[in-house]
């Protein structure tokens, strides 16, 4: 079980709760305080005077006061207006993780929102009710409006929810879980859609699979080392010394680990004087998408543990202000530039595809197969990873730097987070399937070498890959075989596999 208390949370432990199917509890010392929070919202009610979103309207709306008679019904027009997402759902696991950030954040006790509402929010998780939210229309401020929204209004008994794999209206997925619906009250609705967790939901999900990734491609690059026979002064740990990134210093490390003990690569004569920059500076290259990783991680982390709606409460001393947390700049910046990063892990990773394949710079068989011409080996997989490193080049064009009014220009510069974070998920995928790729066609190009020279940890990897798919020895349908390495690397099993002679890689 894991516990909420709107601090000290990181995104790899939601993801693996929910990946685990791991239930959520909730702090009771700070329920206490998010009740604190509730008590200033009926005091703000009972004196009258005028507050953003408890008794006023939203955005553009927000001079157009609202009788105490009606702030219940406000909350809930809130929540149906708001209702109008398009596009393909998100999976259950972005909609979970949704939940479980978005409670956190209101467990901070300054969002005016009782406690038995934060409990059924959790509640859904626990009980697998997932509903379905529409994985466009949110601009990233005032927050993922729109995706919140989907996702609050199964709370009250609307909208969709899968239970148990069925796709229900959002109250007989309540009833079929044993759980009631809520009537919101002031400052309810907006509490729990003013905020960021859309975005950062993905954020969270794509940085835990990122960084197997990461180091699924050190895996990756150590095997095309050995079997092109890369020269390892490259990766000497006292060139590296005198740059001093951080990142370029690990990947390094790791090469040197992965690669130790290898007869293919340490221990010859290299009848060049020099590598391919796609074989010489992967520490560099590597390195640097390792930095901007660990600040990603950084900005993510502190998103999840902070409160990004509007107005915030400020019970110990009775004040309300009304600012702009629900912005998501921090996030939109920091999501473009992990995309930017991986993509380039893919575009080098691609290069040395091409450089397994080609015969003019490999020294192997045209396209890793003997009877070439008869047979086109993996000249086409080439082609693929071109495709997608050229489609990341379009999806890396940064999300952020755009910006639509909003709000009858009240809301007149938007981060366009929630589109970094789609963008970033397709990078991702993409760049999984080149790492795939690169491996197949590395262990391809090892059938041509003396696989007992090589390293334990890269034999280590070989032979699991190899246990998926067989030596090619003519041409075959691929597809399958390039989704088979794809599972090993997604699922961290590539990893394992060198990590398991290496002790680790960092």
């Amino acid at each position: 079980m894991l516990k909420l208390s709107g601090s000290n949370l990181s995104g790899h432990e939601v993801v693996r709760a929910i990946r685990q199917g791991k239930t959520f509890s909730l702090d009771t010392k700070q329920l206490e305080k998010a009740a604190k929070a509730r008590e200033l919202v009926l005091r703000l009610l009972d004196e009258g005077s005028p507050v953003y979103g408890i008794n006023t309207g939203f955005g553009k709306l927000a001079d157009t006061s609202i009788s105490p008679a009606s702030v219940a019904e406000l909350q809930r027009n809130l929540i149906l207006s708001h209702s109008c997402g398009v596009g393909e759902p998100f999976s259950g696991e972005v909609v979970k993780t949704m939940i479980i950030l978005r409670a956190n954040a209101l467990m901070k006790g300054h969002s005016g929102i009782r406690p038995e509402v934060i409990r059924l929010l959790v509640e859904l998780v626990n009980q697998n009710v997932i509903p379905v939210v529409p994985s466009q229309g949110s601009v990233g401020a005032s927050g993922d409006l729109v995706p919140l929204a989907h996702m609050s209004a199964v709370l009250i008994g609307e909208g969709e929810a899968y239970y148990r794999d069925q796709r229900l209206p959002g109250a007989k997925a309540l009833e079929r879980a044993g759980l009631a619906p809520v009537q919101l009250e002031a400052k309810e609705g907006l509490a729990l859609i003013n905020g960021t967790q859309a975005m950062t939901a993905q954020a969270v999900l794509a940085l835990y699979d990122s960084e197997i990734l990461l180091k699924t491609s050190d895996v990756a690059s150590s095997l095309t080392m050995e079997a092109l026979h890369g020269i390892p002064d490259s990766l000497d740990e006292r060139v590296h010394a005198l740059r001093a990134h951080r990142g370029q210093m690990l990947v390094a490390s790791n090469l040197r680990r992965l690669l130790s003990g290898s007869d293919l690569v340490y221990g010859r004569t290299h009848p060049r004087i020099q590598d391919a920059y796609s074989l010489r500076c992967i520490p560099q290259v590597h390195g640097a998408t390792r930095d901007a990783y660990s600040y990603v991680e950084q900005v993510i982390n502190t998103e999840i543990n902070s409160v990004t709606d509007n107005p915030i409460l400020f019970p110990e001393d009775g004040q309300v202000i009304s600012a702009g947390n629900f912005h998501g700049q921090p996030v939109a910046l920091a999501l473009d530039f992990l995309g930017i990063a991986l993509a380039e892990l893919g575009n080098i990773s691609e290069r040395r595809i091409e450089r397994l394949v080609n015969p003019q710079l490999s020294g192997l068989p045209p396209f890793l197969t003997r009877e070439s011409g008869l047979n086109s080996g993996y000249m086409i997989v080439q082609y693929t990873a071109a495709a997608l490193v050229s489609e990341n080049k379009v999806l890396a064009h940064p999300a952020s730097v755009d910006s639509i009014p909003t709000s009858a220009n009240q809301e007149d510069h938007v981060s366009m987070g929630s589109i970094a974070a789609r963008k970033l998920g397709s990078i991702l995928a993409n760049v999984q399937n080149i790492a795939a790729i690169e491996i197949l066609c590395a262990c391809q190009a090892l059938e041509f070498s003396d696989r007992s020279r090589m390293a334990p940890a890269t034999r280590a990897v070989y032979d699991l890959v190899r246990s998926a798919v067989p030596p090619l020895e003519g041409d075959r349908f691929l597809e399958p075989e390039i989704k088979a390495v794809r599972d090993l690397v997604v699922s961290g099993q590539i990893l394992k596999a060198a990590a398991g002679q290496v002790g680790q890689v960092d």
